[in-house]
């Protein structure tokens, strides 16, 4: 690793000056395991990516730490640990989903350090933008070595020129409860939906979202679920455990179902392409339908929006039987609280 400066401002405005001052010299800095452990650690650099001089710990800021719940939902600060979304009991109760998620990733000492905002903004997952031998198109070259290569865990739907997977649980699971971002420059403070958060390779190869290299997440806002909303989390990996690795596949559902009819909801997979994808096929496939009749060609249709490579068409039938399991899990509990007293 090559040496650094570490900044360690009091408060939230000497954070945003200090990226606002260095632009692409200054990172931000959480928990540090993938930035510092991977990303730094392992050189991943090109004339997309610059290596930082500057890391800027967010974690030496206080309001950008914590749990709010309100009448409106709740408030997750971006710096806020895993094991302390975990542990939230008021999370525990309103969303379930999200809990489920933050407790999937990795082990128990990574959640203890490793934190919302970091698990956002993680870099993605392939094999060749995570070796330094490799001068991916991602990094800034001309070749995604994944096409001709070994790419098992690639991207089977929205690949563009680059074909990442995006590694987040927490974003899967966000994207799906209909999330807000608060993002926050020297200047200016703006709110951007899961929706539009985050950058395909097709829009952006250097980017994964909308932050501009002087803007930090600050916070992320979750509405309470309207009343008869199920929801449910389910993540499959190369070791067939629930958590320790990254997806191949996970899925969470927030269904609002009526006598056993979906009357609307949200469909989100992980670890199947550049950015968290929303499975509208599959929600358009249940629309107004009997669940437990429409359920199996439903999650069918999934098929019809992919384009596997070589080594990968595997994670397709994967998928669907993880949305399956997913949409049943739900199903199979009682419906989550709304907030209203």
């Amino acid at each position: 690793m090559k040496r650094f400066i570490l900044r360690q401002p009091a408060d939230l405005g000497d954070a945003l000056g200090i990226l606002h001052e260095q632009g692409l010299n200054a990172r931000p800095l959480a928990g540090g395991t993938d930035i510092v452990v991977g990303v730094m650690r392992d050189q991943l650099v090109g004339k997309g990516m610059p290596y930082p001089g500057e890391l800027v710990d967010l974690t030496t800021v206080p309001s950008l730490a914590g749990v709010r719940v309100d009448d409106g939902g709740c408030a997750i600060g971006a710096t806020t640990t895993l094991v302390d979304i975990v542990e939230h009991a008021d999370l525990a109760r309103f969303w379930p989903m999200l809990v489920e998620a933050a407790a999937a990733v990795a082990t128990p000492e990574i959640r203890s350090i490793a934190t919302l905002g970091g698990n956002i903004h993680q870099r993605p997952r392939c094999w060749f933008f995570r070796n330094k031998d490799f001068d991916c198109i991602k990094k800034g070259g001309e070749v995604c070595y994944a096409v001709k290569g070994d790419n098992r865990y690639n991207a089977i739907v929205g690949g563009h020129l680059c074909y990442i997977v995006h590694p987040s649980d927490l974003a899967v699971a966000l994207l799906a409860l209909g999330a807000n971002a608060r993002v926050a420059s020297k200047d200016a403070e703006r709110v951007v939906a899961f929706d539009d958060y985050f950058v395909s390779p097709r829009e952006n190869l250097q980017a994964e979202t909308v932050l501009r290299p002087d803007e930090i997440l600050t916070e992320v806002r979750v509405p309470y679920a309207s009343p008869g909303t199920f929801h449910a989390f389910e993540k499959f990996n190369d070791k067939g455990l629930p958590t320790w690795d990254f997806a191949q596949v996970s899925v969470a559902v927030a269904a609002h179902v009526v006598d056993g009819v979906w009357q609307s909801g949200r469909i989100v997979l992980g670890g199947v392409a550049p950015v968290p994808y929303r499975a509208t096929v599959v929600e358009e496939a249940l629309d107004g339908k009997d669940i437990d009749g429409a359920l199996v060609e439903a999650c069918a249709a999934f098929r019809t929006v992919t384009r596997p490579m070589s080594h990968n068409d595997y994670k397709v039938d994967l998928a669907v039987v993880v949305l399956e399991r997913a949409i049943r899990k739900a199903l199979e509990r009682p419906s989550t609280p709304t907030g209203e007293s």
